[in-house]
């Protein structure tokens, strides 16, 4: 059975439709696959023990630091890990002979490394690796370039810019367009189709959208983009176009197993930082065949364009259980996935263990997301307010089924989730319901839920199709979102 958003073959969709494109998720837009780089030397050749005794943290960043570009292997070992190891240069790629083998452990938490601490919304005293920061680190800066302004205003699903001036710009760079919002909060509105929720505490919208330019006509000045607007362009928004230079891209972490303490999780907000993986600022890298064991939270994702795929999360320690995380088996950990940049591909992952919030997306630029493939024991699609918007969570596996839109977030921080975001083919042990009232814009989309939810669609209303998970074509909206596109571009 096929959605009226979509179609059999995409004949329905529409680029200024409620139904994103989100084709261009991921590492190269998905056009190419991510390689094998050549093995360029080993962390044994700069003084690894890989003994599980001696402290390997110093010989890891002197073999990032004395390998140009290429593969460091980390041979088969238990690699003891005290402080961070930082990945900021390109085509540079971390890579174990596999989780099985290659083994990273950590013995104390990154607020012995280095403190970081700060309070909740309410004033909570706690560590920020809370809710940020990883042992493992790929760091770079997108370098946006001056800002050039938008002469025109554009509607959402347009392809085209007018800019006040074309000097710098050529076919093939990237750039990315800013948007800011007004002293009514106009932008904020938009983004959540006009019913924001309580904004008290939420700083001015502004958000961004990474492209490529397609084209170029330099006597109109105007730029031609390799995929629709998701956000309207208008002057009282002061939309603007920048060029991206990112410092650090082509780069990664594979095939290794990160393992943490059997420490008991006190519940969120006790955390001290057993966390895996941070990329900030980074674009067109990954992280793949990557097993975490015990952490506190698992990777915080921040740059655009990056794919982290086949993540396995496990634990084996004492769990927390308070009834409002909603796993009756209790929470191992607070975040798991999180995304809170633009245009990542999340896929081919597994929780074999619960954390509060198992996939997170948060803030104005977490926008184009795709979670797709992957399943868990109870997952969670935590959206933490801050206007994410426009993203997809595509044929996956819920589990059990209790908790899928448990959400966090502080207080008087808009809605849960902004406008466009679409849930498609989600299996569960029981019929899921949708979202609470107040949980999210007008403007989601629900096709394929294994629940009893009656068909709704129009304006100012969810989109409901509740076709039957085993029916619903295609199954996994990305990939055939993709295929269409690259067929598209390959006539």
């Amino acid at each position: 059975m096929t959605s009226e958003l979509w179609g059999a073959k995409g004949e329905a969709w529409k680029p200024d439709g409620r139904l994103p494109e989100f084709s261009f998720a991921g590492y190269q837009c998905g056009e190419r696959p991510i390689p094998d780089l050549p093995v360029a030397g080993t962390v044994r050749d700069f003084g690894a023990k890989g003994d599980g005794i001696a402290d390997d943290t110093a010989a890891f960043n002197r073999a990032i630091a004395g390998t140009p570009a290429g593969a460091v292997l980390v041979p088969a070992g238990r690699y003891r890990i005290t402080g961070f190891v930082t990945i900021a240069k390109p085509g540079l790629v971390l890579r174990g002979e596999g989780p099985a083998a290659s083994v990273l452990l950590f013995d104390r938490p990154l607020t012995e490394v280095k403190p970081n601490w700060g309070a909740t919304t309410t004033g909570e005293r706690t560590s920020n690796y809370s809710w940020s920061g990883g042992y493992f680190v790929i760091q770079g800066d997108l370098r946006p370039g001056p800002a050039i302004r938008v002469t025109a205003e554009a509607k959402r699903g347009a392809c085209t810019v007018a800019v006040a001036s074309t000097a710098g710009l050529a076919a093939g760079r990237w750039v990315e367009i800013q948007v800011q919002d007004d002293a009514a909060r106009s932008l904020t509105a938009f983004l959540y189709n006009g019913d924001p929720g309580s904004i008290t505490a939420l700083q001015p919208a502004h958000t961004r959208q990474p492209a490529r330019i397609a084209a170029i006509d330099a006597a109109t000045r105007q730029v031609r983009l390799d995929r629709p607007l998701r956000f309207d362009l208008r002057a009282a928004w002061q939309p603007r176009l920048a060029t991206l230079d990112p410092s650090v891209t082509e780069s990664g972490i594979e095939r290794l197993r990160f393992e943490f303490p059997a420490a008991p999780w006190h519940g969120e907000f006790s955390e001290l930082g057993y966390n895996a993986i941070e990329l900030t600022g980074v674009a067109h890298c990954w992280i793949r065949d990557v097993r975490i064991h015990n952490a506190e939270s698992g990777i915080y994702a921040s740059g655009m364009h990056c794919t982290l795929a086949g993540i396995v999360f496990t634990a084996k320690k004492p769990v927390a259980t308070q009834e409002k995380y909603m796993a009756p088996e209790g929470c191992v950990g607070h975040h798991g996935l999180t995304t809170n940049g633009p245009d990542n591909l999340v896929t081919g992952f597994d929780f074999q263990a619960c954390y509060v919030h198992d996939l997170t997306v948060e803030g104005f630029s977490a926008a184009g997301n795709v979670y797709a493939g992957g399943m868990g024991r109870d997952l969670c699609f935590d959206h933490h307010r801050k206007a994410p918007h426009a993203n997809l969570f595509t044929n996956l596996d819920c589990g059990a089924g209790n908790r899928i839109w448990r959400s966090g977030g502080g207080a008087h921080l808009g809605q849960h989730c902004a406008g466009w975001e679409t849930f498609w083919n989600l299996r569960a042990a029981k019929p899921l319901a949708p979202p609470p009232k107040g949980w999210g814009a007008a403007t989601m989309n629900l096709v394929g839920l294994a629940g009893t939810a009656p068909a709704a669609a129009g304006p100012g209303q969810w989109w409901v199709e509740p076709i039957p998970p085993a029916a619903v074509e295609p199954r996994d909206l990305h990939a055939a979102q993709l295929a269409r596109r690259l067929a598209s571009s390959a006539r």
